[in-house]
């Protein structure tokens, strides 16, 4: 059975960094492509970053230059280093594998001084 967790989620000020990270099992996890989305309250789930099994990466123009998408095959993790994060990346940030075939649970992101 597939499952993703993301963790790393928290509450910090603007300008200031997160890591988030995402734990995948039960996949086989070099050959999938993995996302990032992130939902704010009243707005639609929107792909905030993608990284394919070639470790080609994609992001959404809003953060581009201040997200980084990365991925470890050995541990079958994904990351979202963020930074210089603003209040409107507040948000719950979601894992996905395989073109939203699978999801994870979400970890929550509030920026505010």
């Amino acid at each position: 059975q597939v499952s993703l967790a993301e963790s790393g989620g928290g509450l910090v000020q603007p300008g200031e960094s997160l890591r988030l990270s995402c734990a995948a099992r039960g996949l086989i996890f070099e050959l999938y492509t993995m996302d990032w989305f992130r939902q704010a309250p009243g707005k639609q789930r929107e792909l905030v970053a993608r990284i394919t099994d070639k470790s080609q990466t994609n992001y959404a123009d809003s953060v581009k230059g201040r997200f980084i998408i990365s991925r470890d095959n050995a541990r079958e993790m994904v990351y979202l280093q963020m930074n210089n994060l603003q209040p409107e990346d507040t948000a719950v940030y979601y894992c996905s594998a395989n073109y939203e075939a699978y999801w994870g649970q979400g970890t929550q992101v509030t920026v505010s001084s």
